[in-house]
């Protein structure tokens, strides 16, 4: 069994199509053994509460700096003994130390086609302001492999997402997540769960039933 940490910022939204594709058995040999969020207030906190599953509150503003913040990230992770990291919409940066602990086991989901409208700057809203600004016709999500670099590590899947005319960036933001960021992230974890991703010269091999 798959022990998958979630690390979220906000809402949650992607923690809750997680959730919902463990309770339906679209991933199967999986199970979420921790939530953390650096926000307080994050409602997915609460989403996570509400299932029983153990969430915590780590915050950088509680601590001298951020080495002491990653340490203690890093030390919450392995205290739970997890497999998996999945970032679904965690605005912090990860740094060197967790990547190494956890080689290509750290995904993450971005709201774009990598590689476009990805890196440094691009991050919730501003991606999709980034897409309609472009004028593309065609935008969509990534899950990938988390490396040292921004949005840089080996794709896991794709999928595309029409830009339609008359898009705000809210109204796309809310397209790309229903139709792409809610169905790619839970079959990339149902896919690690059941050792059908491996990564071969900096890409990723997949086995699709």
């Amino acid at each position: 069994m798959l022990r998958v940490g979630v690390l979220v910022s906000g809402g949650g939204t992607n923690l809750q199509a997680i959730m919902d594709a463990v309770d339906s058995g679209k991933i199967t040999n999986a199970e979420i053994s921790l939530v953390v969020s650096n926000n307080p207030g994050a409602y997915a906190l609460k989403r996570a509460e509400s299932r029983e599953i153990p969430a915590k509150c780590i915050s950088p503003k509680t601590f001298e700096n951020r080495e002491e913040f990653h340490k203690a990230l890093l030390q919450e992770l392995q205290k739970h003994r997890l497999d998996l990291v999945v970032l679904a919409g965690f605005l912090v940066a990860i740094p060197p130390m967790i990547v190494e602990a956890y080689p290509n086991r750290i995904i993450n989901i971005h709201p774009s086609l990598i590689p476009s409208f990805c890196g440094v700057g691009f991050y919730g809203l501003h991606v999709h302001e980034g897409v309609l600004a472009r004028g593309v016709k065609v935008t969509g999500a990534t899950v990938h492999f988390v490396d040292t670099g921004t949005d840089t590590g080996p794709i896991i899947l794709q999928k595309a997402v029409e830009v339609r005319q008359g898009d705000t960036p809210e109204v796309l933001q809310r397209r790309v997540m229903e139709e792409a960021e809610w169905k790619i992230l839970p079959k990339a974890i149902d896919l690690i769960a059941n050792d059908k991703v491996s990564v071969q010269n900096g890409k990723v091999c997949t086995e699709n039933e």
